[in-house]
């Protein structure tokens, strides 16, 4: 055994040919060669590889031989070899022996006469396949089971006229015709198998066209024509035949360039069945020539990808059994040659013999010639999907075929997409999968701006919202890895499942897209986006935050926002060019140790931070404050600068708001504190109901408006808000529900641009409750300084034993008399701005008032 395992396969092979025939080395250099073929080769059967049924089936044979202590001993050695590792193919070892254990001379033996099959030399042209060597298999040699394949591929019907191809698809094969064509082996196997059974390749092709496929042979009617003077054998248009088929010009049949198709030289002389079979046959070297100049030009083209090198490979591959075939052909050729058979004997080559057998080959290559043609100008994903498309047929051994490149082609972006979900990687040097990276967008914008999809180089099998999912796991490793820094390895995010190693892999994946490939996603996807959203939640505070904008930005935490009030009031109202933030900060953090905002994280406290807007001339402190949230890092993938921006839109516009409430509660205040010391100025009682008559509309409308802001609005877009992240399955799902959250608060706030008419009638609304208040100031500052004047004056005549002076009486009435004249200018003024409020800028703000107030 050591010794056999030191010498080459090739030694042991030229070994084995020498044992068989008999002969020395040197006179078995032909059959050495066509056993190196035989092994090389795909002609493979189709058989069960069962140890237990070829041990038994040996045991069986030895008992017939009445060799029954030999059956026994036989058991035994089995029994201990397969408890024992020295051989890892012990079937193919026991059908071996098997195989040479039949009696060669037996016509229905499995093995047939292996002297009679090396034997025969090997044609020097028999061997030629143009493209990749073999992988070698186990040696098939159950020749006896080809003999029933002939008769299921061709039948006995006859070969109707083909179609002409065309773009849309090969013409329809028939059953009759193609029930070989399955079974998972090579074209150029089940063809080669499918030839007549006989112990030489010679006479392998030799069945006569009119021989039933079935039953004994029949003797032959065929009647031979003679020949014209000058008219060229059907041998040699055979010849040519062979050479057609692989694209090179024959002596007689050549490409015309104008036609763009094989033709017969008008100057032969030939009959016109031969002309017309020869025409026929022909199809196949213009179809061959249109899947090789493809392959030839894109093989070379390294931008064609991945995808599509292997789309070459799987024509190449069916190109390469097409060429095996036509190597038996030439076989049989060269044989004849040599042995000098006539063509018109019943074991000659003949065009219709050929017309049968290359019926299959033919069809096979119009699906390929015009798959080349639908897939023109096309890469990646967008191949794939053509590919995909074309198998949509209700022809089985079509469909089998497309099936089979489309395994190959597939194999590569199943192999982007598995990389992709399970490590975060995406190595798409040529553009061919359908997820893409932008390498210049910095890490801020990742998880928006980094990774898209390419919607042309989705394939057709997969449906978008598996490729939205797909997209979504790769960029959450990512994200994880990049703006996270977590270093959790992917593995142990989501358990990586059995990638598409090979081809095959991708074919079973194929077949079950519903299935195992959706589970496949669909687990990776729910792991992915549950531990990202555990990491934002857990590590980066993502829903504290969230609620932290609530009730800070969009004053929620009601003590808080009444109190900053308080304490800025006296810092507001003076000039904007007087503020310095550093004393606005101050206060904020006051208000915030005095009220129940104390008790939050300082993760979130230390975020919050007072802005100063762009100044304008005559603007105060109110025009110009705002609040302001400091986000960075994982959480600012949720809070970009547009939301941010939103925010800080939506917070000016309620604190307009709050300050208004704020304002009318002063008023109210200076009216119920004045009401009673002005009940000794009658003169006055009108002005004053005027001004209780218009505070209270303005009450009612800010009430209004505040409780619509802050339960039709607020509140009820908040629950669906928190409702929605709650069930969020992935980042996605939160960012646009925090979008649609925002956008709602824009538009109903009329902040948007179809209710800016709506927002400057509210604002000059607002304007006027500001003049009714310096108004009604400037009222009651004028009414406390005459009432203390009067209180004065009386005091005075009530104090001395002489009361007052003519003089003094005469001056009193005077200035009270002034003062009278000026109450109608106040009543003017308290009208106008009545006026201006319940109509600021036309009919429709009467209206937006009244809705707020319904």
């Amino acid at each position: 055994m050591a010794t056999l395992d030191q010498k080459s396969p090739n030694v042991l092979l030229q070994s084995l040919c020498c044992r068989i025939t008999g002969k020395s080395e040197a006179e078995v250099a032909h059959q050495f060669q066509y056993a190196v073929r035989v092994i090389g080769s795909n002609y493979a059967p189709t058989i069960e590889r069962d140890e237990f049924l070829v041990s038994e089936k040996i045991k069986k044979e030895l008992l017939k031989q009445r060799r029954e202590a030999d059956a026994a001993l036989f058991s035994e050695l089995h029994r201990k070899l397969q408890t024992q590792s020295v051989l890892k193919h012990r079937w193919s070892v026991l059908y071996l022996l098997l195989s040479l254990s039949e009696d060669p001379r037996k016509p229905s033996s499995r093995v047939g006469n292996y002297g009679a099959l090396f034997a025969q030399a090997l044609p020097r042209d028999a061997h030629s396949t143009p493209f990749y060597c073999t992988r070698p298999q186990s040696l098939a040699l159950g020749y006896g089971e080809r003999s029933a394949g002939l008769s299921a591929s061709v039948g006995t019907s006859g070969i109707s006229s083909l179609g002409v191809y065309t773009l849309n698809g090969p013409t329809p094969t028939p059953q009759s015709l193609l029930s070989a064509a399955g079974g998972g082996q090579p074209l150029g196997s089940r063809l080669a198998w499918t030839l007549p059974v006989s112990c030489s390749p010679s006479s392998a092709l030799a069945l006569p066209a009119t021989r039933p496929l079935l039953g004994p042979p029949v003797p032959s009617t065929r009647v031979v024509r003679p020949r014209r003077d000058g008219e060229v054998s059907e041998a040699a248009l055979v010849r040519d035949i062979l050479y057609v088929f692989q694209g090179i010009d024959g002596k007689f049949i050549k490409m015309s360039a104008q036609d763009n198709c094989y033709k017969i030289d008008s100057k032969v002389v030939l009959c016109k069945s031969l002309r017309d079979t020869s025409s026929r046959l022909a199809e196949l070297g213009w179809l061959h020539n249109k899947v090789r100049k493809y392959t030839d030009a894109r093989s070379l083209d390294r931008a064609f990808g991945l995808v599509g090198q292997s789309f070459c490979a799987s024509l190449h591959q069916e190109l390469k059994e097409y060429y095996r075939l036509l190597s038996v052909l030439h076989s049989q050729l060269q044989v004849e040659d040599e042995q000098g058979v006539n063509v018109c004997t019943e074991s000659s080559l003949t065009l219709r013999r050929l017309l049968v057998w290359m019926y299959d080959p033919k069809v096979r290559l119009k699906t390929l010639a015009a798959l080349v043609d639908f897939c023109q100008g096309r890469k990646g994903g967008e191949l794939a999907s053509a590919v995909h498309s074309y198998g949509k047929t209700g022809d089985p051994h079509m469909r089998a075929l497309v099936q089979h490149i489309l395994s190959l082609v597939s194999h590569p972006i199943l192999n982007f997409l598995y990389r992709w979900i399970y490590d975060g990687e995406l190595e798409d040097t040529y553009h061919e999968f359908f997820v893409a990276s932008d390498p210049n967008v910095k890490t801020d914008r990742l998880w928006h701006d980094k990774y898209s999809l390419r919607k042309s180089m989705i394939p057709s099998f997969i449906t978008m919202d598996q490729a939205r999912k797909v997209l979504l796991i790769g960029k959450s490793i990512n994200f994880l890895h990049q703006v996270c820094h977590d270093r959790t390895p992917p593995a142990k995010i989501t358990p990586a499942s059995k990638s598409a190693d090979t081809p095959k892999d991708a074919a079973e994946l194929l077949s079950d897209l519903e299935g195992a490939f959706q589970e496949k996603i669909d687990a990776a996807y729910f792991d992915t986006s549950k531990y990202l959203l555990d990491v934002l939640n857990r590590n980066y505070l993502l829903l504290e935050h969230l609620q932290a904008m609530r009730r800070y930005l969009l004053l929620g935490q009601g003590d808080f926002i009444r109190h900053l009030m308080d304490l800025l009031k006296p810092e507001l109202v003076r000039p904007a060019t007087t503020l310095y933030q550093h004393n606005l900060t101050g206060i904020l953090e006051t208000a915030v140790r005095a009220t129940n905002a104390q008790f939050d994280n300082a993760e979130i406290l230390k975020r919050l931070d007072v802005r100063l807007l762009e100044v304008s001339p005559g603007d105060t402190g109110w025009d110009v404050f705002s609040l302001d949230y400091h986000v960075d890092g994982p959480i600012a993938t949720v809070f970009t600068r547009e939301c941010m921006g939103h925010y800080l839109r939506v917070f000016n516009f309620l604190w307009r708001a709050k300050r208004m409430e704020y304002t009318l509660t002063d008023i109210w205040k200076g009216q119920m504190c004045n009401a009673k010391l002005l009940k000794t100025m009658p003169e006055l009682s009108g002005v004053l109901h005027q001004c209780h008559i218009l505070a209270s509309e303005m009450v009612h409308f800010i009430h209004q408006m505040q409780y619509y802001i802050t339960f039709e609005v607020l509140e009820c877009s908040w629950d669906e808000l928190w409702n929605k992240v709650q069930q969020a399955q992935d980042l996605d799902h939160i960012i646009a529900a925090h979008d649609v959250f925002l956008d709602t608060i824009i538009s109903r706030c009329l902040l948007d641009n179809n209710s800016r008419s709506l927002l400057n009638q509210l604002r000059a609304i607002f304007d006027q409750i500001i003049e009714f208040q310096s108004a009604q100031d400037s009222l009651y500052r004028s009414a406390l300084e005459e009432l203390t004047l009067r209180l004065q004056y009386e005091e005075k005549k009530n104090r001395g034993q002489w009361g007052v002076t003519a003089e003094q009486e005469a001056e009193e009435k005077k200035r009270i008399q002034e003062f009278k004249e000026t109450i109608p200018k106040m009543r003017s003024q308290l009208r106008i701005l009545t006026h201006f409020y319940q109509v600021p800028a036309g009919a429709g703000s009467r209206s937006s008032r009244q809705s707020f107030g319904s």
